[in-house]
């Protein structure tokens, strides 16, 4: 079954969700968060909202979401886990939780790129879950897809890379350095950044492209 290209109505205020600095991501969207730190950076993404997260993640891992581990960046109680038990069964409960639009974040780890036709249902949820919360007054939804690597989901509306980067403190000073790269973007070039966090601090500034 072939599914229709939408064209985006203008952005409406209150579609932006802050990434980093002055980045942002387009609400009512499916974006994709990639390489070594995509976990940090969708926790800090969690972060920088409010309102109940649907996170989902493959059962048959090993690996489990650390609550405590979170604790640090967001608040863990915002948290609604599900475990899907296949491949299918990920898109699947992503496409669900965003049409509902009762979360403002839904993120989806994938442990590979989804297709051209499931990448268009997921924002056409998002665009259904968008119209829904928007008639109740709340927070449009974000959808974000995780991927180990370079990632490489097709159609996404934007996909970012963050790996670790050594930190420019010679000492010691809770300092977390990150190269974050906007891979592709509709509406943007590719461009990358030096992402520092500080305690209670966040600087962002741009850089040369890397060699992924």
């Amino acid at each position: 079954m072939s599914l229709p290209i939408h064209h985006q109505s203008p952005r409406q205020p209150g579609s932006q969700q802050p990434l980093a600095g002055d980045l942002t991501l387009q609400r009512g969207r499916v974006h994709e968060l990639c390489g070594p730190s995509r976990l940090m950076l969708a926790a800090r993404i969690m972060a920088k909202g409010h309102g109940p997260v649907i996170w989902i993640r493959p059962g048959w891992t090993p690996e489990r979401l650390n609550a405590a581990g979170l604790q640090p960046l967001a608040d863990p109680s915002r948290l609604i886990l599900v475990q899907a038990q296949r491949d299918e069964g990920l898109l699947w409960a992503a496409e669900e939780a965003l049409r509902s639009g009762a979360a403002p974040l839904v993120i989806a780890e994938l442990l590979a790129p989804p297709a051209l036709t499931p990448t268009r249902r997921l924002h056409l949820a998002a665009e259904t879950g968008a119209e829904a919360a928007r008639r109740d007054s709340a927070t449009p939804p974000l959808g974000l897809i995780l991927l180990p690597g370079q990632g490489g989901a097709q159609g996404v509306e934007s996909r970012w890379h963050m790996a670790p980067a050594p930190s420019r403190a010679l000492l010691w000073s809770g300092e977390e350095s990150f190269t974050l790269t906007r891979l592709r973007a509709r509406l943007s070039p590719p461009a990358s950044w030096s992402l520092c966090f500080r305690p209670k601090q966040e600087q962002l500034d741009p850089r040369a492209l890397p060699d992924l």
